[in-house]
């Protein structure tokens, strides 16, 4: 499912009968855009019954090109982290 077809798919909930399309896909951007913001702030969100997101650093590593088998230096970075609640797990 991609942005359009999840925009469409809340439409259909009757409850939100009122709200236009451009109004809902206006709420998923901000939605993930308060996500984002507050994860690089350093910051947790929980969602109960949905899943956490947080951040992660990794630290810097050595890893192998697999074209050339030659030894490369990986950076140490900070990425995104999703961890699914406990309810959503289950449901699956």
């Amino acid at each position: 499912m991609n942005r359009k077809e999840l925009v469409e798919q809340i439409l259909t909930n009757k409850s939100l009968a009122n709200f236009s399309k451009k109004d809902c896909e206006g709420f998923l951007n901000c939605f993930m855009d308060t996500i984002k913001k507050t994860i690089k702030k350093g910051d947790d969100v929980s969602l109960v019954g949905f899943g956490t997101f947080t951040r992660v650093k990794r630290s810097a590593r050595m890893g192998i090109n697999p074209a050339t088998g030659a030894k490369i230096k990986i950076k140490a970075r900070t990425l995104p982290k999703f961890k699914p609640g406990k309810a959503w797990k289950e449901m699956l």
